[in-house]
Parts: C-alpha cells; structure tokens; sequence
C-alpha cells in the first residue's frame, strides 16, 4: 500500500497558503514513471471509461482546464494524482486506506465482475463494472468544481452511485479551506475541514480520529458525510464510542449522549472504520510518528515516558504545529527515513533488525510529490504553484511551476517508458540507484542540489510574481508564469545532469573491483 499525506492549513503554513503535499507511491515490485501535464477541455473525455473497473460514466460537457500527473505508461489507466483547476482548487487523489471486517461485510467493495462463459451458451453471465478508484477520481472530479467543498460533495455523488473497489483518502483545497475526505466501504464515506491552525499527517490507514455527526448532517461548517451514513452506522453496530448513559454518568440518558438513531455524535471514525494491526504498527503509525517527531520536537518521542511511540495506535489525526510550517518542511517529512533514530535504513544509530524495521517515507519507490501551494497574497494568476519532484525522495529536489498555465515544460512533461538521462524522472531514478550502496559519500552532494534548486524556485517566483503585479491590464499572463516555468526547468535539468555526474563517479570510485599500484 503506497502513499503519504501532510495537509497544512493556512494559519499552520509560512505564508498564509493553504498546502497539500502527498507522495505518490508504485506498488511493492513495481516502478511507476509519471508525466506532469496540462489537460485541455477538448483533450477531456466527455464519456469515461475506467480500464481497471470497465465502469462507464457520462461527464459534464463545461471541463475546466486542469494540471495532472498521469502515468507515462496508460496500460493500467490515466491516475492523474494531483493538479489545480481554472478555478483554482487542488485535489490530491489518492491515498489507500486501511478498513475492518466489519465495514466491509456492511457495504462491501464494488469490484469488477468478469463475464463467466460465452453469451450464447448455458450459465452465461455477462461482466459487470466495478466502481471508481484512484485510477479515475482526479479526471472525472477535478475539471468540474469550483471549490474544496463542492469537490467533496461531487466526488461523495460518485461513491454514492457508482460504489469504490477500494479505500481511498483524498484532499481538496481552496484558498480558504482544506478538505480531507476518506471512503467507508463500497459507497460511503465522511470528510473533515483541516482546521486552519493545524496540520494532518496520513499514512495508508484511516485517518480521521472524531467526527461530528450532529454537524454533518446539520450547519456542515466542518464536517460532511454520505446521505444514510448514521442510519447505516446504527444498523450494523459500527460506532464503537461509549456514551455517558453508557458509562452511567449521573444525569445523562440515550437521548442526550447520542443522536436519533442512537448513534453517538463525536465518536471515533479511526476506530470504527479503520485498522490497528500489527502490519499497520510497521508500515503507517510509524510514518505518522516520525513526522509529528519533525514538526512538535518538544514532545518525548523515545523511550518509556514517550507520548507516542512508532507503533502507537492512538497518534492525532491533526496537531497543531510548534512554529508556522515551510515548503521545505513538506520536504523534510515526506522525505524522511527515519534520521536520528534507531531506524534509519541508512543510519548506524541502531541494530540491523532496528534498521528495517519500520516503512520509510523517502521509500525506493517513490513515484511523484506534488505540493499543491495556494498563496493568497499574490496576484490571481500566480496563486496556484505546483511543486514537483519525481523519484525517491531521499535522493531528489523539489521545485515550483505555476499551474494556472496551458502548457508544462518538456523535462517534467515528455518521460518516456524506457530509461533515459534525458528527462526528471529517470534522472533521479538513476540518482538514487547509483548513490544508494554509498549514501554517506554522496548526501552531500544530494543536499547541496536540493538547496540550490529550491533556493532559485524561490528566486524565480518572487521575480515572477513581482513583474505580473506590474503588467498593464491586458497584458499575456500567461506567457510570462510559462516562461518562468522554463527558467525553471532548465536550471533544474542543468543541476540534475551535474549531480548524476557527480553520484556517478563518486560511486565509481568505490566500487568493489577498484585496483591501483598506489595501494601497495
């Protein structure tokens, strides 16, 4: 299961932006090279077809404009992860989610059915379609809202009607809100506004730790959820909180503590509808653990007066951070393997066992980070920046490109399905393939690229954003953020082929069949 999620509201970040970053992760054994695109409305299918699920959906004739980061290879579908609208919201879609027996027994998975025999013949059974998963959500969702809400609101119209074959939590953002919304079984599914001050941090497991029902199905200022989620919760004995009747809390009764249906209104979604087992200790808490260690340091991480431990079931959905959170911060965590503990892979600070023992976020197989920043400072047009790094995050850098843009630069846009130096993702799958058995040797180097590239991100978008607030009225947008992009770019391929240089005969030098007369 791939994939790791820190949402940061806007009163949480540096600026004032809201910020979602999420790594996309290939599958164990697999590799999966992505493309960062611009989507037309007349590339846009107006009839959609799911290649895993074979479900068929008729989308709106009015798409928006959109980014996307699909598969270079489209044999499993297009899985366009993450991108900004017209409108100027994001969507991050999506990242797989544990559930229980329980939920799926009650509204099971929508999965696809394939046809048994052949028509015609006795016991034929035609196929039937499954319903929507990753490979779909960003396509036929994010061309068509205008707002973080209403993306929740469209996509949970979809669940409701077409059903998932899968777990999935996916994030809309504006400038003004976040929106982390999670799947519960095949059809149903609850989302929660991030609270301004906070961030959320989300491995593969179900997230959300309380939820307002009387909310969600009242003023809906934080909370939403499917249309029968409470009469279904109480049908099938799902909410698991103890009410103060339960309990026998002197003046309280059913009536008070829960709501029509019996069903208690702030309870535990995490408990009801997600996972604690011993996979999850090793694989999801500890990625939680490890980032809320980077981002609320004061806290007692180690040792037996720890507040949380990696495998603690009990580690907050979203905290309020100790100082305003940076793009570099994202960075950090979503990089992280476990620096200055007993688990880094790379580290000498523990056992062998203790090395291995936990899921790193800067993992091999990393695909693709998209941060999706919304500045509400800037000028209009230059809102929306799309940071994007391809490959293991241990090894790469991450870089800006505005998105309210029709067209992306060719590094990023044009990777091929066979391996080559000429474009970013591959670059930096070679990168840290060659600079892996000789980590201590080549960080340096790594992070000396890493800060001059987002240090001249930086540079390019003030300069940028400072000579659109000038431009005369009328003046083409558009070709100023896309030159920018380029600026961008062309640094970014410059350093990138310079530290592929430099890993290359780093690692070189030390390799196991060196031989010179000066070493006898």
């Amino acid at each position: 299961m791939p994939c790791t999620t820190i949402l940061i509201g806007k009163k949480a970040s540096y600026d004032g932006s809201t910020i979602v970053a999420r790594n996309e992760d290939s599958g164990n054994g697999t590799f999966e090279s992505k493309r960062f695109v611009v989507v037309d409305p007349d590339s846009q299918p107006r009839h959609y077809t799911s290649v895993i699920s074979h479900v068929q959906i008729d989308l709106p004739d009015d798409p928006q404009r959109y980014t996307a980061v699909p598969n270079a290879n489209l044999s499993q579908g297009i899985w366009g992860e993450a991108g900004f609208n017209e409108s100027q919201v994001a969507m991050s879609a999506t990242e797989t989610l544990t559930t229980n027996e329980r939920v799926l027994g009650a509204d099971p998975l929508v999965a696809l059915r394939p046809a048994k025999g052949k028509p015609g013949e006795p016991g034929y059974e035609p196929e039937v379609a499954g319903g929507i998963g990753e490979e779909d959500f960003l396509t036929i969702v994010l061309p068509y809202i205008h707002s973080a809400r209403e993306g929740v609101l469209r996509l949970g119209e979809l669940l409701e009607t077409y059903g998932t074959y899968e777990m999935n939590g996916t994030a809309f953002s504006d400038a003004d809100e976040i929106w982390w919304m999670e799947t519960v079984g095949g059809h149903h599914w609850i989302a929660r506004r991030v609270p301004d001050e906070a961030y959320v941090t989300m491995p593969n497991q179900l997230g959300i730790d309380e939820f307002d029902l009387d909310d969600a199905f009242g003023k809906q200022k934080d909370c939403l959820c499917s249309a029968d989620l409470r009469e279904w919760m109480a049908a099938n004995y799902l909410d698991l909180t103890f009410s103060d009747a339960d309990l026998g809390l002197a003046g309280s009764d059913d009536e008070d503590a829960a709501g029509t249906d019996g069903v208690h209104v702030l309870f535990n979604p995490r408990e009801a509808f997600g996972s604690h087992t011993e996979r999850d200790h090793v694989y999801n808490t500890c990625r939680a653990w490890v980032m809320q260690r980077a981002l609320n340091p004061s806290d007692i991480w180690d040792g037996p007066d720890a507040d949380f431990m990696p495998d603690s079931d009990d580690i907050p959905w979203c905290r309020v951070p100790e100082r305003r959170l940076t793009i570099e911060d994202v960075k950090d965590v979503l990089s992280s393997h476990y620096e200055g503990t007993p688990y880094d892979p790379y580290g000498n600070l523990g056992t062998p066992e203790q090395a291995h023992r936990y899921r790193p976020i800067g993992i091999n197989r990393n695909s693709q980070l998209a941060v999706l920043q919304i500045r509400p400072y800037a000028p209009a047009a230059c809102r929306c920046v799309q940071w994007m790094a391809y490959g293991s995050n241990a090894f790469n850098t991450l870089v800006p490109f505005y998105g309210l843009v029709s067209d992306t630069p060719a590094y990023l846009r044009d990777t091929t399905d066979t391996v080559t130096s000429e474009n970013f993702y591959w670059a930096n799958r070679l990168i840290a393939a060659i600079a892996d058995p000789h980590f201590g040797d080549n960080i340096n180097a790594i992070d000396n690229y890493r800060e001059v590239t987002m240090a001249y991100g930086h540079q390019v978008l003030r300069e940028c954003d400072a000579a659109v607030a000038g431009l005369a009225e009328g003046a083409d947008v558009a070709e100023l953020l896309e030159a920018a992009n380029e600026r961008v770019a062309e640094r970014l391929r410059e350093e990138t082929d310079k530290l592929l240089g430099k890993v290359l005969y780093t690692s070189s030098m030390k390799m196991r069949n060196g031989f010179s007369l000066s070493d006898h």
